[in-house]
């Protein structure tokens, strides 16, 4: 399968048309004509190799749906012109304890989980290349049914920011009567509100940025508070069960931890840079746990997918051409999204020039997929 997609090969460097081949699926796997892909924060970090992991050539894209063109030996899943998903995982060791428990992504396999893109931790060692693309092969365990209610371009999102977010929410039992903290209103926190709602929690934005107000209500949180208000801040002081922080860089937790009752979470699923002098002191006296949460297993995910169909929830998406995405990157930067981009990947399909300047990736990889 000849694949054109957009990626980069050094961290200075805009994305920009690459190609390379992706093998025809073999026994379990199916192949899927990309249609849809979301931006994740995490796919520009990636690109400027900001966590100083990135392997290149770097194609990033883990908010993957489409239609199914093919379907290897033994597959029961999928068939030919299904709709399917493809999150942050394609392949675990599918045996440990992790992977039993349906926490593939805690897999204590050998290599641990095959993540989409930049997921050099196939047995092979060799690389994988994501969603930004026009064609993908994934094993049929790793793939997820779309909803007949949710549009593809709508399903996208909630592969990375809705599972991201829903899954501690699951982990720490939110329900009616509590109350949920979302520090963070972008691409996941702007879900997390939608499905801690869903869910029977009062919900609490926190954000930055007063200017998103309206918005933010919109998405139906019952409050809304700049973090930058000490008065607010004082006013709402031990009144939060769980805090999911969305924040996808290094920040003051400080403030956060003083609006939690006793007993209660602050969940990290976007900072992987850490925190600074944080007050110990507090997480103490008040049972204070800081806690990470990484995306969720594959049982997880499609749960929140059913969880979206039934409440109506969906992800407040601008759609993009694959050819703006370098532009897209610098909006999010900005925080000039509301509140996630998706790539038309009929846009790449349709872009004869892009497929003529595609640079060919001279690399042995043989897809994103490998045998357990």
């Amino acid at each position: 399968m000849e694949v054109v997609g957009y990626g980069t090969q050094e961290a200075s460097a805009k994305l920009s048309p690459l190609k390379f081949t992706r093998e025809d699926p073999r026994a379990g796997e199916i192949a899927i004509e990309v249609t849809h892909c979301g931006v994740c924060h995490s796919d520009l970090h990636q690109a400027r190799d900001d966590w100083d992991n990135t392997v290149w050539p770097c194609i990033p894209g883990h908010e993957v749906v489409g239609t199914v063109t093919a379907v290897g030996e033994g597959v029961t899943k999928f068939k030919v012109g299904d709709r399917a998903g493809i999150g942050c995982m394609v392949n675990s060791c599918q045996e440990c304890d992790q992977c039993d428990m349906g926490h593939e992504q805690y897999c204590t396999g050998p290599k641990s989980c095959t993540l989409t893109y930049n997921g050099p931790k196939k047995p092979d060692g060799t690389n994988t290349y994501g969603g930004y693309s026009t064609g993908f092969v994934v094993r049929e365990e790793f793939a997820l049914t779309i909803p007949d209610a949710i549009d593809l371009e709508h399903a996208a999102p909630i592969l990375c920011a809705g599972i991201t977010t829903y899954q501690p929410m699951k982990y720490f039992g939110l329900k009616e009567g509590m109350t949920l903290g979302v520090a963070g209103i972008g691409g996941l926190g702007h879900m997390a509100v939608q499905i801690g709602k869903a869910l029977g929690a009062k919900v609490v934005a926190l954000t930055t940025s007063p200017g998103k107000k309206d918005a933010i209500e919109k998405l139906g949180a019952d409050a809304v508070i700049d973090v930058n208000d000490g008065d607010a801040m004082e006013a709402n002081a031990q009144t939060i069960d769980l805090i999911v922080n969305t924040i996808p860089y290094q920040h003051d937790l400080n403030p956060y931890l003083a609006l939690m009752k006793a007993k209660s979470q602050i969940a990290v699923v976007g900072n992987f840079l850490g925190f600074d002098d944080l007050d110990t002191a507090t997480m103490v006296f008040q049972h204070v746990g800081v806690t990470g949460s990484l995306i969720g297993g594959v049982a997880d995910t499609q749960e929140v997918l059913e969880l979206c169909a039934k409440h109506d929830i969906r992800p407040e998406i601008e759609m993009i051409r694959m050819d703006e995405i370098n532009t897209a990157f610098e909006r999010m930067q900005e925080e000039d999204v509301r509140f996630r981009h998706v790539i038309d990947m009929a846009s790449l399909r349709d872009d004869k020039d892009a497929a003529d300047k595609a640079v060919k990736i001279d690399d042995p990889v043989r897809g994103e997929v490998v045998g357990r």
